[in-house]
């Protein structure tokens, strides 16, 4: 029986930018009731798609850099985390497994609602960053900010 070792998730937001955090990186990650479904994104053809329920991920400090692989214009200057606390716009992540590096990873979307008419910034997604440990909290939800899921560990 092959098992599934986790290596990284890169994150892909709505201006194109990406972020990938690997595995040592994250403190927890919980990723809720992923479906696989068909649709069609930004206008393109039906394709499957794995929509996630709902997504909280805590981050180490360590992380809040540009790795070489991404592309992310906006963190240039601010370093990630400031870039996620500014902008509420990540879309989908993939999932990476070290087994599976040759392999197209798979692909989860999040639970996503425009704030305004330029559609780029999520009213599910919430984010903070704790003044005790400097980690990154995230949650992209419907029911639940990151206060109420990680509010004691801020």
């Amino acid at each position: 029986m092959t098992k599934h070792v986790f290596k990284e998730l890169k994150f892909y937001f709505r201006n194109d930018d990406t972020w990938t955090v690997s595995h040592s990186e994250m403190s927890d990650v919980w990723i809720s009731r992923v479906t696989t479904s068909y649709g069609r994104i930004a206008g393109g053809r039906m394709q499957e798609i794995h929509p996630c329920k709902r997504f909280r991920i805590e981050i180490l400090p360590e992380a809040d850099y540009i790795k070489d692989a991404d592309v992310s214009t906006a963190a240039m200057a601010e370093g990630m985390f400031n870039r996620v606390i500014k902008y509420q716009d990540i879309e989908k992540c993939d999932l990476v497994f070290e087994d599976d590096e040759d392999k197209e990873p798979m692909q989860i979307y999040f639970p996503f609602k425009q704030k305004d008419s330029e559609g780029l910034d999520n009213v599910y997604q919430t984010s903070t960053i704790s003044s005790k440990t400097g980690n990154l909290y995230i949650s992209i939800d419907k029911e639940h900010t990151v206060f109420d899921t990680y509010g004691k560990d801020l």
